[in-house]
């Protein structure tokens, strides 16, 4: 696993990572933020390819985070190596087709329903995490 690291809004390095926000980043519920580095310079070079702006929908997660509590385990963005990227259509099969590229290895797909609620779950766990990958699936 990569070395996850405490960042504050005043320390964002916008300069490594334009196009990636402290608070798109941050735990919306409990404004924790934990960065694998190696993860967000992943994203950072996937957004460079891509060429357009890839709206987060979920980065970081404490295991106190709603989402995180109905799980029987902490799930991938509570490591700070996971991302909801809000996106549909074209530019999803894009972005999928380059994320495995880029070496993202869990690929969750929510491609139904409203496109405001559309997203691509990209991660970079492994199975030496005892996350089973490469996986694809779909919500």
């Amino acid at each position: 696993m990569g070395i996850r690291l405490r960042y504050e809004k005043e320390g964002w390095p916008t300069d490594r990572w334009p196009n990636i926000s402290f608070d798109e980043w941050a735990d919306r519920e409990t404004n924790d933020c934990f960065v694998d580095e190696v993860f967000l310079d992943r994203v950072q070079r996937l957004r460079n390819d891509v060429g357009h702006a890839l709206i987060i929908t979920s980065g970081f997660r404490s295991i106190e985070h709603s989402a995180e509590k109905t799980k029987s385990r902490p799930g991938a963005h509570t490591y700070a190596r996971a991302i909801d990227i809000q996106i549909s259509g074209e530019r999803a099969y894009y972005l999928i087709a380059r994320a495995f590229e880029y070496g993202f290895s869990g690929i969750g797909v929510q491609q139904s329903g409203d496109h405001n609620k559309r997203f691509i779950h990209l991660d970079d766990m492994s199975s030496e995490d005892n996350f089973p990958r490469p996986a694809l699936w779909s919500y």
